[in-house]
């Protein structure tokens, strides 16, 4: 599984950062997302799947 973001569409809600902790983060000062793991673990799929499903803003996909 390989993570993109589109970082400029973004609306910082956070909830990818609630479903998937270790593969996403938001900028301190904008709440912007962050992809800390763009290639996460087989362990980390299911809850990458959940954070695209929550997103507002459809800014999450994946390439498998």
């Amino acid at each position: 599984m390989k993570v993109i973001i589109e970082e400029d569409k973004c609306c910082g809600a956070g909830q990818c950062v609630l479903a998937a902790p270790a593969v996403f983060d938001q900028r301190d000062d904008d709440g912007v997302v962050i992809l800390l793991d763009p290639e996460p673990p087989a362990a980390e799929h299911a809850r990458v799947r959940d954070a695209i499903t929550l997103c507002p803003a459809a800014v999450i996909t994946v390439q498998d």
